[in-house]
């Protein structure tokens, strides 16, 4: 996995990984498994036999599956974000980009089958500890908010700080959604998520 610049605004770059075709291919195979099966079905004797390479050829880029699964939902969610480039410049553009990555988070096939079926391994590599996916998207927001700061149309604070409560907004609307879905179709949730954005951004 390398990183490489995927745009820039002001003097801020934003930095998502690349992966060299053969690790892609292994990481996209790990997907299809977690997809179809869970991650319960992604181990090392799974990946090989499903890739059809040698298991020491995943063991020289991965030392469990634990270590794929992180990896796969790494490339999943670089994936989500390269879509909603460029990066938002003000506080709308922000919540814009914001619920559009959620919609796509819950439409991508790996993200959806954790969502729906998994929620604790969702929780277990989503918001227990702070992983690369995260860090991601965390780095993302707060580049986004910095800009929009200079603008004048998001309130003043660390940009860092004001992306983990966005982040932490945005996944606990992730993980509620079925549970409300009672309460809430998928338009009132959606306006009420902007309501609850906007109000923690605005000045």
């Amino acid at each position: 996995m390398q990183m490489c610049q995927s745009s820039t605004v002001a003097d801020q770059e934003i930095r998502l990984p690349t992966w060299e075709a053969p690790e892609a291919a292994l990481l996209d195979t790990a997907s299809g498994i977690i997809a179809a099966q869970g991650t319960a079905a992604l181990t090392i004797a799974a990946l090989s036999r499903e890739a059809g390479v040698s298991r020491p050829t995943i063991y020289r880029r991965w030392g469990s599956a634990d270590e794929i699964v992180r990896a796969a939902l790494l490339r999943r969610t670089v994936g989500v974000i390269a879509r909603l480039d460029p990066i938002a410049a003000t506080r709308a553009e922000i919540v814009a980009d914001v619920l559009r990555f959620s919609e796509l988070f819950r439409a991508d096939t790996v993200f959806a089958r954790l969502l729906q079926r998994e929620p604790e391994a969702f929780t277990q590599y989503s918001m227990e500890r702070l992983g690369s996916s995260q860090r991601i998207i965390l780095h993302w927001l707060a580049v986004a908010i910095r800009t929009a700061q200079d603008h004048g149309t998001v309130r003043q604070g660390a940009p860092d700080d004001l992306a983990v409560m966005v982040l932490l907004i945005a996944q606990s609307a992730l993980l509620s959604h079925r549970a409300v879905a009672a309460f809430l179709d998928g338009e009132r949730e959606r306006n009420e998520l902007s309501h609850a954005l906007n109000g923690y951004l605005a000045p």
